[in-house]
């Protein structure tokens, strides 16, 4: 019972939590930018909203996933970008203020795509009960994602020094429940642990990949700077595991959809890191034959 309370309503107040830390980071002038620079964001969000769910099907009926695992990687590739993109794009020299821009928007689209690509991938593969995001659920997607992100941007415009000083154990915070709620989903099914991770490790390793070389090559076709390129990269790639695992878990009531959030939150800081120094190494090179 204790840990049905802690799933149900402990998680999703930790997610509001970790969503309200995201908007004491964002202003209304981040959407503003978009004026600014509106070939880089439509590239990178068409690439994340669009093309990656494609891609992410295209793995899971390759694979031939089971049912639930299937559903839980086609929830992860809706899940937005997050902090942890915006740091990993400060680290590789990327555009972080489009990161930014990108992780707003993001977390705004993602209240109608998460509930769009899960129901239809629920639909297509024809899950057991009632797993789908019907009205109410859509509405508590909405409740975790988009409301406390608008609250800490009030609180942000209310007052910068709070949202300064609020920040870094906000970080923390998220840092921690994303552990505690990965390692707690991959223990919850250790009996099948074993067979998930043959199954899902390759598939949830080749999306991350799949993920970061989508928006890095995206951008350099759509001939946008290297540090947009880096930019889109981590953003595509980089997804807010811990919006899946909350909604997998609290929402759907589903370890299993879990899973493959659980497993890539651990994947992509390595396959991530790799990344970014592969392309800030061969763009060092390019700049260094000029």
């Amino acid at each position: 019972m204790n840990d049905s309370v802690l799933i149900s309503v402990g998680l999703p107040i930790a997610l509001a939590i970790i969503m309200f830390g995201l908007g004491l980071s964002l202003e209304v002038g981040d959407f503003r930018r978009v004026a600014r620079t509106p070939r880089a964001v439509v590239v990178a969000l068409g690439l994340q909203v669009l093309v990656l769910p494609v891609i992410a099907f295209g793995l899971v009926v390759a694979f031939d996933l089971d049912p639930l695992l299937a559903v839980g990687v086609m929830l992860l590739a809706a899940s937005p970008g997050g902090t942890t993109a915006n740091l990993f794009s400060h680290l590789f020299r990327g555009d972080v203020a489009l990161n930014i821009t990108l992780t707003a928007i993001n977390s705004v689209l993602a209240a109608v795509t998460i509930p769009l690509v899960t129901n239809l991938a629920i639909g297509y593969f024809d899950t057991d009960g009632d797993l789908g995001l019907q009205w109410s659920k859509v509405v508590q997607v909405i409740a975790i994602v988009l409301v406390p992100v608008a609250v800490g941007m009030l609180v942000r415009r209310w007052s910068r020094e709070l949202a300064a000083r609020a920040d870094k154990p906000v970080r923390v915070f998220s840092i921690v429940v994303l552990v505690a709620v990965a390692v707690g989903a991959l223990l919850g099914e250790r009996e099948n642990l074993g067979d998930y991770l043959q199954q899902v490790g390759l598939v949830t390793g080749l999306l991350c990949v799949l993920s970061l070389s989508l928006g890095y090559a995206g951008a350099r076709l759509a001939r946008l700077e290297q540090p947009q390129a880096v930019a889109s990269s981590m953003e595509v790639g980089i997804h807010n595991t811990t919006v899946a695992l909350t909604i997998a878990l609290s929402v759907l009531d589903s370890t299993e959809v879990a899973i493959p959030a659980a497993v890539y939150s651990i994947l992509m800081y390595v396959l991530a890191t790799a990344f970014g120094f592969l392309i800030t190494r061969g763009a060092g090179r390019v700049t260094a034959a000029r």
